[in-house]
């Protein structure tokens, strides 16, 4: 991302060249085969503004086009010496990442469709402008995939980086600390980290403002990259720090400040200062651009393209951009179910047990549910709790698989413990699933889960996916499900373990029963 072009391209003041004639033609195809992306992906961009709005972390998104805006009008006199000239093996760029969209938008991957709609206005750059300009226009016009609102994978490392160098430090300090996964008491109070204490807006910040900064302060590769890894890892140490102070200031006062509204305050200004001081250092290593004598080969002003090879060229980008879409929607609308989702009871010998949990799953609203609590006829076993979650016709904002699709929120009274894949052997087969451990005031409950797509269980999210994409490209229904089987335990997790093992290679295949017949629906 920090590609820049050779130095004499990059002072516009240098080159005296004589400017090559456009012809309006020519500027008016160029114009329309930038547009081109926003026009025909419209739902992509409704999406990621639509995040921008919702979500303080990736506001920054509104000032990323300006800001690429400018740094290309700062290299204008590169459009002087090395006018455009269409580079026709770039077609093949634009083209893969239309069908990368495409198949995302199948398996509902809303960050993949978004970053191939971005990326798309650089592989039209390289296209039209050529391999010399697009080169030298480089940073600006990747600097847009920060537009992207991404990040969200790494909340949950987060949290847990946070909370252990806060109870760390608490203990260093001399203070008592005792921990329940990311929630912790001090003798003067309770305190919990959660998703606001995670740190994700500092780091997306961060980065944001360094690759610029590491951009128009350095020339050299090795110190844009050494700027970057601790543009990196400074807002995640800086977190912690501020997450310790936060803690103090709250146990110093008797838990009167720090625990409000002046808690998040408190958190930015503490930022703010960590990024100037970085700036500030990062300063004294800074390589001012120096005007130099342009070689005469390199003054030479290239001829730029003809008009038909132009427009051409622009056609192309513009059937290649445009084709799939058109894709998607036919595909809507011939694998559109209208029926109703119906799932059967659960025809089980297993007796029907009061419920043990009001707990729920935080998933996206479902065409159909099915949630249970079944016990062991002979008593030998406690109860355990069973739901089904079921997806017709998905689309943004309510998927079988989405990163916002949790056991539990972060605010919940609900705290996840652990989370692992296990493999459990039923009869003559093997079932992947994640399991996580919940606990809230009154108790703490075992979690197996897994997806239900075209007749076959996974618990991986990324195969989960592959088999919606594959499934809609196929021109099938986009039908799945999700599978969470509970119990709770007070002191053993095996014997959590052993309930719901007991129950799933009794019944699994009444599941499968169940969704295979909501499926013919």
């Amino acid at each position: 991302m920090f590609l820049t072009a050779a130095p004499a391209a990059l002072g516009s003041d240098v080159e005296r060249a004589p400017a090559p004639k456009h012809s309006l033609a020519q500027s008016a195809a160029i114009l329309a085969a930038f547009l081109a992306p926003f026009l025909f992906y419209l739902e992509t961009l409704r999406a990621i503004v639509s995040i921008w709005n919702s979500s303080e972390t990736f506001a920054h998104g509104y000032v990323i086009l300006p800001i690429s805006l400018w740094l290309v009008w700062r290299r204008r006199g590169n459009f002087v010496s090395m006018p455009p000239r269409p580079y026709w093996p770039a077609l093949g760029l634009v083209l893969l990442l239309g069908l990368a969209w495409l198949v995302a938008r199948m398996g509902g991957v809303q960050v993949v469709m978004q970053y191939a709609f971005v990326a798309l206005i650089p592989a039209i750059a390289l296209a039209v402008l050529g391999r010399r300009l697009a080169w030298s226009l480089a940073f600006p016009l990747l600097f847009l995939l920060m537009a992207v609102p991404f990040g969200e994978i790494f909340i949950d490392p987060l949290i847990s980086f946070t909370a252990d160098f806060t109870v760390w430090a608490l203990q260093a300090t001399g203070i008592p600390v005792l921990r329940n996964g990311t929630r912790f008491e001090i003798p003067s109070g309770s305190w919990s980290v959660v998703e606001a204490c995670s740190g994700i807006r500092y780091l997306v910040s961060s980065i944001t403002l360094g690759l610029l900064y590491a951009y128009l302060t350095y020339r050299s590769f090795s110190r844009r990259a050494l700027f970057m890894l601790i543009a990196v890892l400074v807002p995640i140490v800086a977190n912690g720090l501020r997450a310790y102070m936060i803690v103090m200031i709250g146990h110093l006062s008797g838990m009167r400040l720090a625990v409000g509204v002046d808690h998040l305050i408190y958190g930015w200004v503490f930022f703010g200062l960590v990024m100037f001081v970085m700036f500030w250092i990062g300063s004294y290593w800074r390589e001012d651009l120096t005007p130099v004598e342009t070689p005469a080969s390199e003054r030479a002003v290239s001829m730029p393209a003809s008009t038909a090879r132009m427009l051409a060229t622009v056609m192309i980008v513009i059937l290649t951009t445009g084709i799939w879409p058109l894709l998607a929607r036919y595909n809507d609308r011939a694998t559109f179910n209208p029926k109703s989702v119906v799932l059967r009871p659960i025809v089980s010998n297993w007796i029907t047990a009061a419920p043990f949990t009001r707990w729920t799953p935080d998933f996206a609203p479902a065409d159909a549910t099915l949630s249970t609590a079944l016990r062991d006829p002979a008593g030998i076993t406690g109860p355990v709790g069973l739901s089904l979650l079921y997806y017709r016709n998905q689309h943004s904002g309510r998927t079988l698989i989405s990163s916002t699709n949790r056991l539990a929120k972060y605010e919940s009274a609900y705290q996840m413990l652990h989370a692992t894949v296990r493999t459990e052997t039923l009869g003559t087969r093997t079932l992947a699933l994640r399991e996580a451990t919940l606990q809230d005031g009154t108790g703490t409950m075992l979690v197996w889960y897994c997806y239900w797509i075209n007749g076959r269980f996974t618990a991986s999210s990324y195969v989960g996916k592959l088999l919606q994409a594959k499934s809609k490209l196929l021109f099938h229904h986009d039908d799945g499900a999700a599978m969470l089987v509970f119990a709770p335990y007070s002191a053993d997790a095996g014997v959590a373990r052993t309930v719901m093992h007991t129950f799933l290679n009794a019944n699994l295949p009444a599941i499968e029963s169940t969704l295979a017949a909501a499926g013919e629906n």
